[in-house]
């Protein structure tokens, strides 16, 4: 196996082992739900809310999910990014949109 093929599995392990969602609030002060599979997603009232949320989509297992911490602003992509300027979104956007779920 060649140099480039083991980083490149190296990678995609370490990518594997990341939490898939990361409970955080936007700017508006809402508590969000940044699933890194780009599958589900959502705002929510509270943290507790939030928590329930990724909680039940990944069947409880704890280490799938991450609490931004404090200060730190995690956007739902279009749905939360619109009083932002150009600028800010390109900070603190994930690198894909995301689907909220109703």
């Amino acid at each position: 196996m060649g140099s480039a093929q083991k980083a490149e599995d190296h990678q995609r392990s370490c990518i594997a082992s990341l939490p898939r969602f990361t409970i955080g609030r936007d700017h508006h002060g809402w508590w969000v739900v940044h699933d890194r599979q780009d599958r589900v997603g959502g705002l929510f009232r509270t943290r507790e809310a939030a928590l329930h949320f990724a909680a039940g989509e990944c069947e409880h297992p704890i280490t799938e999910i991450c609490v931004a911490e404090t200060g730190r602003v995690i956007e739902l992509g279009a749905f939360t990014a619109d009083a932002l300027p150009p600028a800010a979104l390109a900070r603190q956007q994930p690198r894909h949109a995301m689907r909220a779920r109703a």
